[in-house]
């Protein structure tokens, strides 16, 4: 049996896939990867040592229990670090998307992770010191013209996170937070960005979410924003939130101008 034992969701690519490939770098880890597709979950544990496929739904009812039984038929009940990186993007005004659009995108990036770490808590805390890294965003302390229901879901989840980490301290359970920025993913492209010379300095690499996932939970760091300079990015909102709110007025602009052009 290995020494310690990870579950992270989210992991059949991008910021999940990256931070199993970097905890198995890392001897006596047994890592649980858990995502829908289960023939990518499986071609990554045939990559990696000690990584073993978990196919999951984490908006299915059962899924929570499902992870838990897992940990205790596998890994008796033993748990050292609890990776919340599942996720949905998309983009739409909320005139738009509405209420409906809102509850689909805050179900799998919050509802999901308090569901999955409320199931698996007491393994955590049997297991202590152990740690959940929570992967926000920094959307979630700046909210963008037509990202409003992915900010608010991210923001909730930072929050919570906070909370979390001050209620399960005595417990000896840490809990990190990970505020990622641009990163070019399967599921976030970031093709604007990357497309031009100007704002391609922006962009991180899903390598560096990985070693902030690390830092944040074996590394007990209560925080990190992929790239680093992100975070002056989300202090600027609390120092100068004028200039904040003229930027994304300025976008705001040229998102409406982009699509109205004809060839948009």
């Amino acid at each position: 049996m290995a020494e310690r034992v990870a579950l992270i969701t989210g992991a059949s690519s991008g910021l999940g896939a990256a931070a199993a490939r970097r905890l198995a770098s890392e001897p006596g880890w047994a890592i649980v990867l858990v995502a829908r597709r289960a023939e990518r979950l499986d071609a990554l544990a045939a990559e990696l040592p000690g990584a073993e496929p978990l196919a999951l739904d984490l908006l299915s009812d059962e899924a929570p229990a499902a992870a838990r039984a897992h940990l205790q038929e596998q890994h008796g009940g033993r748990l050292d670090l609890l990776v919340n990186n599942a996720g949905v993007g998309g983009r739409g005004a909320f005139a738009e998307g509405g209420a409906e659009g809102a509850r689909r995108t805050m179900a799998l990036n919050f509802d999901a992770q308090l569901r999955l770490t409320e199931a698996l808590l007491p393994l955590l805390r049997a297991s202590a010191p152990s740690a959940v890294v929570n992967v926000a965003s920094t959307a979630g302390r700046i909210g963008r013209p037509k990202a409003g229901a992915y900010s608010a879901s991210k923001a909730a989840l930072a929050i919570w996170s906070d909370s979390l980490r001050a209620e399960e301290h005595a417990n000896g359970v840490h809990v990190g937070t990970v505020l990622p920025g641009f990163i070019p993913t399967e599921g976030f492209p970031q093709r604007e960005l990357a497309a031009k010379r100007r704002t391609r300095w922006m962009l991180g690499t899903p390598e560096e979410a990985a070693e902030a996932i690390y830092q944040t939970g074996p590394g007990r760091k209560a925080e990190r924003y992929v790239p680093r300079f992100y975070g002056a990015v989300a202090a600027l909102r609390s120092v100068a939130p004028g200039l904040v709110r003229r930027a994304l007025a300025d976008q705001r602009a040229e998102v409406l101008a982009t699509s109205t052009r004809p060839d948009a």
